[in-house]
């Protein structure tokens, strides 16, 4: 049914500003941000069918721009709009971490970093760069690779820790089989640029492997 058809009461715009938006269902949000459907999908049906077909928010917000062109009903105005709300919510944990020390906030840096590096089809290299308070000065994505492995240099990490001023780090990478248990090959990796970056009295607070799931943090797993 389109959306000018139901009772006022029933349509997600009203309801939002009646009752919230945390009264809304997913696909009603989601129909809000569309607008329009096609016509043999009214825009609810449509929103619903992109939640199921890739798994939730967490699959829509990462799908390819290529798969978001594969379905019908959702051209390019569209496309942009959700790529919009994954850079919105990217932009707002940036801010968040820049404001204040990371310890505050670990869920943000989780989640943060998910945004960041979660969809890739390779596996990503990246580095938190904190000052001396430990807030946010900039993330990197340093080196990338193939699906399974990434060369990662420590001098290139140390050269920039340097040029940015950083007083710690936080490392990043990501699993593009979804897996984030972390390798030996992790831990050792973190041992080696734990060592080359107490060089330049920069510290290494925590190496985070990002998956389908919750990222997992090296340093809770006492493997750093």
């Amino acid at each position: 049914m389109p959306l000018d058809h139901l009772p006022p009461e029933a349509r997600p715009r009203e309801k939002l500003l009646a009752r919230g938006p945390a009264a809304l269902a997913d696909a009603e949000l989601l129909a809000l941000l569309l607008r329009t459907g096609t016509a043999q999908r009214p825009v609810l049906q449509l929103a619903q069918d992109l939640l199921d077909g890739f798994g939730g928010w967490h699959g829509l917000l990462h799908a390819q721009v290529a798969d978001l062109a594969r379905i019908k009903g959702l051209g390019p105005a569209k496309q942009a709009e959700i790529a919009a709300l994954l850079e919105i919510a990217r932009r707002s944990l940036r801010a968040e971490l820049a404001q204040r020390p990371v310890f505050d906030s670990p869920d943000a840096v989780k989640q943060f970093l998910r945004l960041q590096l979660d969809g890739h089809g390779h596996e990503v290299f990246a580095v938190l760069f904190l000052d001396a308070q430990h807030r946010l000065i900039a993330l990197e994505e340093m080196f990338q690779g193939t699906l399974t492995q990434t060369s990662v240099y420590p001098r290139e990490v140390v050269k920039r820790a340097l040029a940015l001023g950083a007083a710690a780090v936080i490392l990043a990478h990501n699993h593009p089989s979804g897996v984030a248990e972390p390798s030996r090959a992790d831990a050792q990796l973190t041992e080696a640029l734990s060592k080359a970056l107490a060089l330049v009295d920069v510290r290494v607070l925590d190496h985070l492997v990002v998956g389908a799931g919750e990222p997992v943090s090296l340093a809770e797993r006492g493997l750093m």
